[in-house]
């Protein structure tokens, strides 16, 4: 298997009070304010992680507090290491 081929890797978070309270309050309210937080923290996770220009991260996921970002697999297996993170998944294709 080759662990220096990038492919697309879904990355979810631990639990974090701040989000949960963003999320029930855009409801209320609208605005960026969630998505904005989100995307941070994710580039954070990502910029502690790794150097830049290794990875892509594609795009964040508010419903869930996660983020798709295209990885080798050596590089998820030092995400699944975060103690930020609580899951990483590689993206499957269906036959």
């Amino acid at each position: 298997m080759d662990d220096t081929k990038c492919e697309l890797h879904f990355v979810f978070l631990n639990y974090d009070p701040e989000y949960e309270r963003l999320r029930s309050s855009k409801a209320k309210r609208g605005g960026n304010e969630l998505d904005l937080y989100l995307s941070r923290k994710h580039d954070e996770v990502l910029a502690k992680n790794f150097q830049p220009g290794t990875y892509n991260k594609t795009f964040s996921l508010v419903i869930v507090d996660g983020f798709a970002v295209e990885i080798t697999d050596d590089q998820a297996n030092m995400l699944r290491s975060d103690k930020k993170v609580r899951i990483v998944e590689k993206n499957q294709q269906l036959p």
